[in-house]
C-alpha cells in the first residue's frame, strides 16, 4: 500500500516540477522582445524518501529556477542617443524614486520632465558628476540634463607640439620676443586659443626663437596686446622658458610643460613633451586645449568608456557625468525584480562600482539596446518536451489511481 501511495507522490511531483518548467518557458516566451531580458531556466533536483536504503524507492523531483544574468544579449541599433547597452560584464546602476539601488542591463533611458534620464520601467541612471571618482557607490548620483543653463569650463591644460628647424639662424639676446621690444624678431610662431573662467575665448600668440645650438626660447602673449599684430604689446609675456634639445635625435629635454595665466582665467599648464628639434621645417603637430566657451545643451553623447557629454549649440562637447558599471560576487545569485532589475543580497555580494573596461567590465555602446536573450525555437522544442513529461506523469498517477483501486475492491 505505501509503494502506491508513493506512485501518487512521485507523479505528483513530477506534475508540479514540469507545471514550474512550463511557467518558466512561458515567461521567456512573453519576454522575446523584453530590453536586456535574461533566459529563465529550470533546473531539476532529485527528492528522495529519506531512507538511507539503496534499494529505496518512492522518490521524486522538485525545481530551481534561475536567470542567465551573465548572458550577453544582441546590441540592437536605435538611433536614440540615451539608449545605451553594455558590451560585456557590468550592469547600470539605478535608483527608485525612493533612492533604493539596483542593477540593471535596461538601458532603454529618456529624459523625463525634470531632465533626469529614466529607463523604461522608471529606474533613473545614477553616475559620477564631471570631476567626480567613479568608483564608489557614495559618489554616484541621479543623472539630469540641464536644458536651462549655459555651460562654460575654464582652460586648465593643453598640448601643444611642434617640430623646431634645426638649421634655424640664431635670434640675437637682444631681440628676443621675451624683451618685447618693437624690433623683436623669432623663428616660428603659432596660435591657440583658450577659455578665461567666463567661457569667453582669449588667443594666446607663442613664440619660438633659437638662442644657440639646441636651446630656444618660448615666449607666450595675450593677442589682444598686441600692436598690429606684432610687437610691443600692451603687457609683458604670459610665461618665458627656455627648451634644450637631445643632439642624438632632437627630442626635448628640459622645458616639456610652461604654464600660464591669461586675463580673467586660472593656470593653464600646457604640455610640450612631444616638441622636437630636427632638421625639417616649423610645423605645428598638435595644439589643443580643454575647456569652452558659453553654449546651451543641444544634445547629449555618450563614449564607450563611460563619458557623458553635453554638445552645445557652438559645437563644443562638455564633459558632465561619467557612468560606471556595477558589478557583484556572483551576479547569477542576484534578486530579480520587476522592471528587469537585479537586487544584491548576501549570496551575490555588495555591489561595487568601477569605471568602463576596468576591473573586468565592458564597455557602453550609445544608441543601442541590449535585446532578449531568449531563443523562441528553443523554447518551443522545450515546451513540446515539458508537455510530453507532464503527460507521462499523468499517466503515473493514473496509474497509481488504478492499483488504489483495485485494492479497495479486494475482499
Amino acid at each position: 500500500m505505501s509503494n502506491s501511495f508513493g506512485l501518487f507522490s512521485s507523479s505528483i511531483m513530477g506534475m508540479n516540477a514540469q507545471a514550474a518548467a512550463l511557467a518558466n518557458i512561458s515567461e521567456n516566451i512573453s519576454n522575446s522582445s523584453t530590453t536586456a531580458y535574461k533566459h529563465a531556466t529550470t533546473h531539476f533536483l532529485t527528492v528522495l524518501n529519506g531512507f538511507q536504503d539503496p534499494n529505496q524507492f518512492g522518490g521524486g523531483v522538485t525545481t530551481r529556477s534561475r536567470y542567465d544574468i551573465m548572458q550577453q544579449g544582441p546590441l540592437n541599433a536605435t538611433g536614440n542617443q540615451t539608449d545605451l547597452a553594455i558590451r560585456g560584464a557590468g550592469f547600470f546602476v539605478v535608483a527608485d524614486g525612493s533612492g533604493s539601488t539596483f542593477l540593471t542591463r535596461a538601458g532603454s533611458f529618456t529624459t523625463d520632465t525634470q531632465g533626469r534620464l529614466v529607463n523604461s520601467a522608471g529606474y533613473f541612471l545614477m553616475a559620477a558628476p564631471a570631476g567626480a571618482a567613479p568608483d564608489s557607490l557614495g559618489n554616484l548620483q541621479v543623472v539630469k540634463i540641464r536644458n536651462d543653463r549655459l555651460y562654460s569650463n575654464p582652460t586648465s591644460s593643453g598640448v601643444l607640439s611642434v617640430n623646431l628647424p634645426s638649421t634655424a639662424a640664431n635670434v640675437p639676446p637682444a631681440n628676443l620676443p621675451s624683451t618685447n621690444l618693437a624690433g623683436a624678431t623669432y623663428t616660428a610662431k603659432s596660435s591657440l586659443t583658450v577659455y578665461d573662467n567666463l567661457g569667453a575665448p582669449v588667443v594666446l600668440d607663442i613664440y619660438y626663437a633659437k638662442n644657440a645650438a639646441e636651446d630656444w626660447e618660448v615666449s607666450i602673449y595675450e593677442a589682444s596686446g598686441s600692436t598690429g599684430g606684432t610687437f610691443p604689446y600692451a603687457a609683458a609675456a604670459l610665461a618665458t622658458q627656455n627648451l634644450t634639445f637631445d643632439p642624438a635625435n632632437g627630442a626635448i629635454l628640459t622645458g616639456s610643460t610652461i604654464s600660464v595665466t591669461p586675463t580673467g582665467g586660472g593656470s593653464i599648464a600646457l604640455d610640450l613633451s612631444n616638441t622636437t628639434q630636427l632638421g625639417a621645417p616649423f610645423i605645428v603637430n598638435d595644439s589643443r586645449a580643454n575647456g569652452n566657451a558659453a553654449g546651451s545643451v543641444q544634445q547629449i553623447q555618450v563614449a564607450s568608456d563611460g563619458t557623458l557629454s553635453y554638445q552645445l549649440d557652438n559645437g563644443q562637447l562638455v564633459s558632465a557625468y561619467t557612468i560606471p558599471l556595477g558589478n557583484v560576487r556572483a551576479p547569477n545569485a542576484l534578486f530579480n525584480y520587476t522592471g528587469n532589475v537585479y537586487a544584491a543580497n548576501g549570496d551575490s555580494g555588495e555591489i561595487s562600482v568601477a569605471a568602463c573596461n576596468a576591473a573586468g567590465r565592458g564597455s557602453i555602446a550609445s544608441s543601442t539596446l541590449e535585446g532578449s536573450g531568449v531563443d523562441l525555437a528553443a523554447e518551443l522544442s522545450s515546451m513540446i518536451i515539458a508537455q510530453r513529461s507532464y503527460t507521462a506523469n499523468t499517466q503515473s498517477f493514473q496509474v497509481a489511481s488504478e492499483i488504489l483501486q483495485v485494492l479497495n475492491n479486494l475482499k
